[in-house]
């Protein structure tokens, strides 16, 4: 008898310890108990917002309460991720993190805040390759004429970027310093002014996201050379990674979730819990590979772990390419 009573008491405990996640989950005790900023440190528009508002709408279906993203730019994503790391640790606010976050640790010595101590991670959301793109009367086909080209013109070739100390930036920085070549660096302010210099033949070639690249070489409107990551990119399954002509290149930009230090774990587990599953749903898949992006799936350890490889990645092509912040 005591035995058998002593294993439904096991069990109720087990059933009790598997429905915890779902009670939480439905707002027992509170979380979610309001609506939930979910913070995009950028303009509107763009990956960043197809993929917040992608993620937003499924949890806010999940989680029976309004998701809401507010778009906070501003000097180079600083702005909208103090704003987070500034906020109560309460799940409320969430920052949609990003390789800039990796990139500024290293890059902006007046950074006014420790991000890797000041941000909990919650969930990795994607990663989108680069492609290096050039004006279709450029005499090159392949990145070693390309390499060979701007030898041959050292200093005549002008590469676009969508700012000083962005991912597009850095990579035509490591690029060059692998390559032996030199070129000049034209910072824009975004993507699309500087792919239309180079549609237009003022500017010569541009590392750009395939995100917003894509259909333009699709459409014959830019020549893509390579792509920066050690696979091809399944939007543009042509182009061979640049690794191939230059063994180690690698670049990429990330994206995820992250709530402000402090933020109780059973809250970013439960975020971590509905945004990998939100990952694996079919339309939400679909809607990222249409993006040229691969999911990030894990757990918030697994992320936090991939943020300090990233920013150590980020922290040697800062070196390698001996740019500074003033």
């Amino acid at each position: 008898m005591i035995a058998r009573r002593h294993f439904l008491q096991t069990a109720a405990s087990a059933a009790a310890a598997l429905a915890a996640p779902r009670a939480f989950a439905l707002g027992n005790p509170s979380y979610p108990s309001h609506s939930v900023k979910w913070v995009v440190p950028y303009a509107p528009g763009g990956a960043t917002d197809v993929l917040s508002r992608l993620l937003c709408q499924r949890l806010s279906e999940r989680l029976g309460q309004t998701f809401v993203v507010e778009n906070k730019p501003g000097a180079g994503s600083n702005i909208g991720t103090q704003a987070v790391i500034t906020s109560a640790p309460d799940g409320y606010t969430l920052l949609l993190t990003s390789t800039a976050n990796a990139i500024n640790a290293s890059f902006d010595p007046a950074l006014p805040y420790d991000f890797a101590k000041s941000i909990a991670p919650v969930a990795g959301v994607a990663r989108i390759p680069l492609v290096l793109v050039v004006n279709n009367d450029l005499p090159v086909k392949t990145v070693a004429d390309f390499i060979g080209y701007a030898r041959a013109n050292s200093g005549k070739i002008s590469i676009a970027s969508s700012g000083i100390g962005t991912s597009l930036h850095l990579s035509g920085e490591l690029f060059k310093s692998m390559a032996g070549v030199q070129f000049t660096h034209v910072p824009y302010r975004g993507s699309a002014p500087g792919l239309t210099d180079v549609m237009s033949g003022q500017i010569q070639g541009m590392f750009d996201n395939v995100t917003s690249s894509f259909e333009l070489v699709r459409a014959g409107k830019l020549r893509a050379l390579g792509i920066t990551t050690r696979e091809r990119s399944e939007i543009l399954p042509d182009v061979p990674p640049i690794s191939d002509t230059l063994p180690g290149y690698e670049t990429s930009s990330f994206y995820g979730v992250g709530a402000p230090h402090d933020t109780p774990r059973e809250i970013v587990d439960l975020l971590n819990r509905e945004i990998d599953a939100a990952l694996s749903d079919p339309a939400i898949k679909a809607r990222i590979a249409e993006l040229g992006a691969v999911p990030l799936h894990g757990t918030a350890n697994e992320f936090g772990g991939m943020l300090t490889d990233e920013t150590g990645r980020w922290r040697k092509v800062v070196e390698l390419s001996g740019i500074r912040k003033e």
